[in-house]
């Protein structure tokens, strides 16, 4: 079984790939063509402190990041966060000489700065799915022009303005990915569209069931995770083409199956509730009133 290790400084990440010491000890730029790996295994697992952005082409690897799979059949943009595992499965079987970049972001560098947290907020450094960000030839061009003027501000002459000008450039990069992300969503409408059904048969599913009555009302983890996506990716699929959020279509889903049950049944109330999963009667109550400005009863009465 091979061994994990564990990378607390972009020094260390750096001799393991067998390349020389980083000219910053908070960031650098990787030119991926000299990566080295000094073990002949064929799988590799690891955690960093740090993060990491990675364009890479030509990767004759399968990538798991968290708990699903990236292929790297193609050129493609990645995120990865600090204390996130990392396993590389190397096809040894081809011989393929990779290239690309590898950034690597010290969180001290952010220290003191807006993107402290901004960078955090940004879904593609959480996302645990299997695509990464494919980008095209024009992408790619303006992605890489902006990493090497992050590299090319390090390797001057550091003075009180460097920092700040390689925060911009990096906060620039985020935003440009945010933008590739949103784009590739809206490309993939069919494949989206199907997910989306996906979801909704999911939902239906669940309440028809008695699992609500046993497990309660679902979670957006477990929705997800029967979809083999992360939360997070569920959640900007949901925002981008609905304008809403998995909680709220949670709570929608409820409330329809709540008005069925009123204007079809002589169930109670609490009946009701507890067949959809809340602990308690006026849970449903409040969020029926807060969704329809109606209580159930008013609702029952309308069709009486």
């Amino acid at each position: 079984m091979s061994r994990a290790y564990q990378f607390n400084s972009l020094s260390e990440f750096h001799t393991f790939c067998n390349l020389s010491k980083p000219e910053h000890p908070l960031i650098s730029l990787i030119d991926y063509s000299k990566v080295t790996y000094p073990v002949n295994d064929s799988e590799l697992k690891w955690i960093q402190n740090f993060y990491s952005i990675g364009l890479k082409r030509n990767v004759n690897a399968k990538f798991n990041y968290g708990q699903q799979l990236y292929d790297f059949d193609s050129g493609v943009l990645t995120f990865v966060s600090p204390q996130q595992f990392l396993k590389i499965e190397i096809n040894q079987e081809v011989d393929v000489k990779p290239s690309g970049w590898l950034l690597l972001i010290h969180p001290d560098f952010l220290w003191n700065s807006n993107l402290v947290k901004k960078i955090k907020s940004y879904d593609f450094f959480q996302y645990a799915i299997n695509e990464a960000l494919f980008l095209s030839e024009k992408e790619e061009k303006t992605m890489i022009e902006i990493l090497l003027k992050i590299e090319q501000e390090y390797q001057s002459n550091i003075d009180k303005f460097s920092q700040e000008l390689i925060l911009s450039q990096i906060e620039q990069l985020l935003i440009y990915a945010e933008r590739y992300y949103e784009r590739q969503f809206i490309t993939r409408k069919k494949s989206n569209y199907e997910l989306l059904e996906r979801f909704e048969k999911v939902l239906i599913n669940y309440f028809k069931s008695e699992k609500p009555f046993e497990n309660g009302i679902p979670t957006v983890t477990n929705i997800a995770a029967q979809l083999n996506i992360s939360p997070n990716y569920l959640g900007t699929l949901l925002r981008l083409h609905t304008n809403q959020n998995t909680q709220q279509h949670i709570q929608n889903k409820m409330i329809d199956f709540a008005k069925e049950r009123l204007s079809t049944t002589n169930l109670s109330v609490s009946e009701i509730a507890y067949e959809l999963g809340f602990e308690h009667p006026q849970s449903l109550s409040k969020l029926f009133k807060q969704k329809t400005n109606l209580t159930p009863l008013e609702f029952r009465a309308s069709f009486n």
